[in-house]
C-alpha cells in the first residue's frame, strides 16, 4: 500500500505527464518545426520539397469548389508576397468551413507538398493520428481546425 504522500506524488506526476502529452498533441506547436514566411515556401516550392510544415498569411485569390473525391475538402488559391500562387486544401470531415471572400488576408499552417501548379498546403486541421504537427487556418483572428 503506498502512503498518502507516495501516492499525492504519483497523483500529481500523472497529471504532469498527461498536461505535457495534450500539450504536445493539441498545442500551438514548436516554432522550431515550422517553416514561416512567404520567401521559405516559394524556396520549397524552387527545391521540389514536400511534407514541410508551414505558416504563411496571405491574400485569398481565388475561391474554388470543393474537392469531393474522398474526403470532401475546401479549396482556395492564396497569393503570397513573392508572386507565388498556393493551393490551400482544407477537410471538411476534420474541420469546419472557413467562410472565406476573395481579398481576405488569412494566416495558414499545415504540411506543404510540393506540385508543379505552386504547391498545396494541406493538413489545415487538428491531427487524428496525434502526431502533434496539426494545422489551422485562422480568418480575422478565428481559428478553423
Amino acid at each position: 500500500m503506498l502512503s498518502p504522500v507516495k501516492k499525492k506524488s504519483l497523483i500529481v506526476a500523472t497529471l504532469v505527464f498527461l498536461a505535457l502529452w495534450l500539450w504536445r498533441d493539441y498545442g500551438p506547436g514548436l516554432p522550431q518545426d515550422v517553416t514561416v514566411g512567404d520567401i521559405a515556401v516559394t524556396d520549397l516550392y524552387v527545391q521540389e520539397q514536400s511534407g514541410v510544415l508551414v505558416e504563411i498569411e496571405a491574400k485569398v485569390l481565388r475561391l474554388l469548389s470543393d474537392d469531393k473525391e474522398g474526403s470532401p475538402h475546401q479549396r482556395f488559391i492564396l497569393g503570397l508576397s513573392t508572386g507565388h500562387t498556393l493551393l490551400v486544401a482544407h477537410n471538411l470531415e476534420l474541420a469546419e468551413r472557413v467562410p472565406l471572400k476573395i481579398g481576405d488576408r488569412v494566416r495558414v499552417r499545415g504540411e506543404y507538398e510540393f506540385n508543379a501548379q505552386g504547391g498545396v498546403v494541406h493538413f489545415t486541421h487538428r491531427d487524428p493520428g496525434f502526431s502533434g504537427r496539426h494545422g489551422w487556418i485562422e480568418l480575422a483572428g478565428i481559428r478553423y481546425d
